[in-house]
């Protein structure tokens, strides 16, 4: 298993965006569709692909449990009236 490949430097612009080299988007597949997910850890952040799953493939149960956990977040929103 690998753990880390090539280190390179990348430059955050002023609007906070950054570029990741050619070379690294062809070696990880990465076009112009592709999506990171960023992972804040202890030591920095940790950055890697997502993976698209139409809905249809994920299980219902699973949706299920999202909707109430998204459901129980709702409900312990307090709202702040002016």
């Amino acid at each position: 298993m690998q753990l880390f490949g090539m280190t390179t430097t990348i430059q955050i612009s002023s609007r906070g965006t950054m570029t990741l080299p050619i070379e690294l988007r062809r070696r990880l597949k990465l076009d112009k569709h592709s999506i990171l997910l960023v992972e804040e850890r202890e030591d920095g952040i940790f950055l890697h692909p997502a993976m698209t799953v139409p809905v249809r493939d994920i299980p219902k149960s699973t949706i299920k449990k999202w909707i109430k956990d998204d459901e129980a977040d709702a409900a312990s929103v307090t709202v702040l009236k002016r």
